[in-house]
């Protein structure tokens, strides 16, 4: 969902409407009450982390209501793979598939602790300190992943170069077509709007 992160009455804040925005992914939605993760980054983060590391409860927050395409396919089995930014995307999908559809996929975090809670099994893989972005840590994780001979659906979130990587192993090492493949740059360093 597309979330207001600044103030839209505030002119000032016109001059930058692509910091105004942000889409989050819907961890939990109850009854009437959507809830929302939102990562905590360094003191370099964009307006979103900003904007959610300020909001307190009972403060007004704006939105749009759930769009978006990336959104669980058709397949005989389910690839998951990114960092800790797609986790949230990860766990409402896989609450969504049925238990008996077959999951496969890899998770990095920092550490341990950074791990959200998924209803179903997924390798966990940590980087203790080092860079998320063009994670090779992540991609020597998800090649050794044992997936079926055959193509499913593949979910691939996260930083955008990541991404990259993770789909060109799949294109050009596993033989999965490309249409098979979904995938949602969230984030990447030094570009606007992936801040």
């Amino acid at each position: 969902m597309r979330v207001h992160v600044a103030d839209m009455s505030n002119p000032r804040n016109w001059l930058r409407p692509r910091d105004m925005l942000r889409t989050y992914s819907i961890w939990q939605r109850d009854g009437g009450a959507i809830e929302l993760c939102a990562l905590d980054h360094d003191d370099t983060a964009g307006p979103g982390a900003r904007w959610a590391r300020e909001l307190r409860v009972g403060d007004p927050v704006t939105f749009g209501g759930p769009e978006g395409h990336f959104t669980l396919g058709d397949g005989p089995h389910h690839v998951f793979a990114g960092e800790e930014t797609a986790a949230v995307a990860f766990g409402a999908m896989l609450r969504a598939l049925p238990a008996q559809t077959p999951v496969y996929g890899v998770i990095e975090v920092d550490e341990p602790d950074d791990r959200l809670p998924l209803s179903r099994e997924l390798n966990w893989q940590y980087r203790h300190g080092t860079s998320a972005a063009a994670s090779q840590t992540l991609l020597a994780a998800f090649t050794r992943l044992e997936l079926p001979a055959e193509p499913g659906i593949a979910y691939l979130a996260g930083e955008a170069q990541t991404i990259q990587l993770l789909r060109r192993h799949l294109v050009s090492e596993r033989g999965w077509p490309r249409q098979a493949i979904r995938m949602k740059p969230f984030w990447t360093p030094g570009k606007r709007g992936l801040d």
